[in-house]
């Protein structure tokens, strides 16, 4: 590698840096003034490829139509993303900020499958820009002339912003916001149009970056969540609600994975390391690094802390008569199953499936509502103790007895070291950097193609012989999940269950009494990832094989749709999330091809029928009710007319330097 290959390849990430900034800023700017973690970013991402393909495929023959193409389908997104703003998300400003997580990942769905509706599922390449389709020579390399109108447009665009936030009335009522929506909202502030504004010209950033890519990038489906991802891990790196920071914390990502790509493969005390493979991951290294050393991001500031009493949820009570008569009707539904209905296999196969998420959202739900922890990386855990089995299973031919204890073992080995870095975080931090490890978890399985298979997985996870039918798998999964659940159950009884709900609650009266916050917390880490584990070692031996999509991003999002689905704030809640929305996602799977949009569609009506989850707002209608000091709190969200701050606040907008 020459000196000017290198310097070559660095522009190229320079290139890549604007268009991850763009879509970095307008995440931010959503964030900071609505409160609302826009799962759902990406996908007007990805509609502004697909509209800048339709757009300047009909007027882009010169180069006035294809930068007014480019611009037109920005404003096509911005509009769309006003009108989701308008119809769906003002209606759900007042549920926790989760279940808006929720409702967003919901629109990702359904803006997947219109996508497919209307464009169909092939790549489209776009039409190249005019007068911009050649190469220019730069220290005697051959670089694109169109890589370097994008080198400017991000500080084009980081001064424009400037230019909005800092000269214009607008931009001072987004900074105030941002610093206290209540006293905005006293001065007569419209804030429900301050939203809309915002999260249109969020939209229109990132429409704009996708228009952009069109003569760069295919057009494709994959393209949401590959850019979500992207674009949070720039935006925590930067600092939440920080521009500038999110334009450094771009540029820094996108040169170190030029720089990979630039190197090649090195040598380190005689192992060759193909840094090529590290593009996959680097970013969430990146993340993973710098939270653990700076844990606000490059430019953000700490967090605020809570109002004591913020984030209170109504205390956990034991089952009632009812309710254990309940349970235990239902477990005996379950062992009738295979005797009542032999004529219809598929329904075990079905059951299974529903009760290995069942464990995995319980798992999930013992570190998110009594622990407070939100996690976007559990399927790591889950990975863990499926890889595990496998491997054991496979390349050392140990029983699957065996291998039922050592896989959940493995899976809390990694919640361990996991968790130890973890817990020194709260909030959206804490959440990324679950993200970050769970994508180093699923990169080192990706690409370890010697050990776990990479991309095509290990094949022959079969039980063993006395498991082989059907019913008896199927009957080892309901004992296994019913133990576990009702382990679980246990430990939040128990005095540290009661120790995890304090350091939620009131972190600095705990340390008070002599609670070891972080230590309980630390230990929450683990027992969740030690039952995670086994959800993953039963879901191996359900499938016969494994592969890393079992780990990526949308299995954690599963489990986080499973949990709220249901109610975060409930113990029966994950259960019944799980259960409904496995059954929802292959039931509807089987009955239409757009089964993505379907399911979004109910995942949004039941977000907004049931704003506390299915779970906690029936017990809020027919349950008994809380002492409203306690549960009211709980029931806050980011409100346009005023709303409690939680865990999930950001420090102000930060104007650019």
């Amino acid at each position: 590698m020459t000196l000017t290959s290198l310097l070559v390849q660095l522009l190229n990430g320079l290139a890549e840096a604007s268009t991850m900034f763009l879509v970095a800023a307008g995440l931010s700017l959503i964030f900071g003034v609505t409160r609302i973690v826009n799962f759902a970013h990406g996908s007007f991402f990805m509609l502004g490829i697909y509209l800048s393909y339709t757009v300047v495929s009909r007027i882009g023959e010169t180069a006035a139509g294809f930068w007014g193409g480019v611009l037109v389908s920005a404003l096509l997104v911005a509009a769309i993303g006003a009108l989701v703003e308008c119809v769906i998300l003002r209606r759900i400003y007042q549920a926790p900020e989760l279940f808006q997580l929720l409702a967003t990942f919901a629109l990702v769905l359904v803006i997947k499958d219109a996508a497919l509706f209307v464009w169909g599922p092939e790549d489209l390449f776009g039409p190249r820009a005019p007068g911009l389709s050649g190469a220019v020579e730069i220290l005697g390399q051959r670089f694109p002339q169109y890589d370097l109108v994008l080198i400017a447009i991000g500080p084009l665009v980081l001064g424009l912003l400037w230019l909005l936030l800092t000269r214009t009335r607008w931009g001072t009522l987004l900074r105030a916001a941002t610093q206290d929506r209540e006293m905005v909202g006293a001065l007569g502030i419209n804030q429900a149009w301050l939203f809309t504004g915002v999260f249109a010209l969020g939209c229109f950033l990132a429409g704009l970056a996708g228009a952009l890519q069109g003569p760069r990038v295919p057009a494709n489906l994959a393209l949401d969540l590959e850019t979500i991802g992207n674009a949070f891990v720039v935006v925590v790196v930067g600092g939440m609600g920080s521009i500038p920071g999110a334009f450094l914390a771009a540029l820094l990502i996108a040169e170190i994975k030029a720089l990979c790509i630039a190197l090649g493969t090195v040598s380190f005390g005689g192992v060759e390391i193909a840094l090529t493979k590290m593009t996959l991951v680097v970013e969430f290294l990146v993340m993973a690094v710098i939270l653990v050393v700076r844990p606000w991001g490059l430019l953000g500031k700490p967090q605020a802390p809570s109002r004591n009493g913020a984030e209170l949820e109504a205390p956990l009570r034991a089952p009632g008569k009812a309710v254990k008569l309940a349970g235990a009707l239902t477990v005996a539904a379950l062992l009738l199953v295979p005797v009542l209905a032999p004529a219809y296999p598929y329904l075990t196969v079905l059951l299974v499936e529903i009760l290995i998420a069942v464990l995995f959202a319980a798992s999930l739900h013992f570190i998110m509502g009594p622990g407070g922890l939100h996690s976007f990386g559990h399927a790591a855990y889950f990975g863990l103790g499926a890889y595990a089995a496998a491997l054991l299973l496979t390349k050392w031919q140990l029983p699957m007895e065996a291998t039922l204890l050592l896989g959940p073992l493995v899976a809390c080995i990694g919640a361990v070291v996991f968790g130890w870095f973890c817990v020194r975080l709260s909030g959206t931090y804490l959440a990324m950097l679950t993200l970050a490890f769970a994508q180093i978890v699923w990169s080192v399985i990706y690409q370890w193609d010697g050990f776990t298979g990479g991309s095509n997985g290990l094949l022959g996870v079969w039980p063993a012989g006395w498991l082989s039918s059907p019913t008896a798998f199927y009957y080892l999964t309901m004992g296994l999940c019913c133990l576990c659940v009702l382990a679980l159950r246990r430990v939040l009884f128990a005095p540290f269950g009661y120790a995890m709900r304090a350091g939620r609650d009131a972190a600095l009266r705990a340390e008070a009494i002599g609670i070891d916050v972080k230590r309980v917390q630390w230990v929450a880490f683990a027992i969740a990832g030690l039952f995670c584990g086994m959800a993953g070692v039963l879901f191996a031996y359900s499938k016969g094989s494994i592969s890393p999509d079992a780990i990526s991003v949308g299995r954690s999002v599963d489990g986080l749709v499973m949990v709220l689905l249901g109610g975060v704030q409930t113990l029966a809640g994950p259960l019944v999330g799980a259960s409904v929305f496995t059954w929802l996602q292959d039931t509807i799977a089987r009955e239409t091809d757009y089964w993505r949009a379907l399911l979004g569609a109910t995942m949004l009506l039941l977000v907004i029928l049931f704003p506390a989850g299915i779970v906690g707002s029936l017990r809020k209608r027919f349950g008994r009710e809380t002492d409203p000091a306690v549960a009211e709190p709980a029931a806050g969200g980011a409100g346009v007319a005023g709303a409690s701050p939680s865990s999930w606040q950001s420090p102000s907008l930060k104007e650019p330097a």
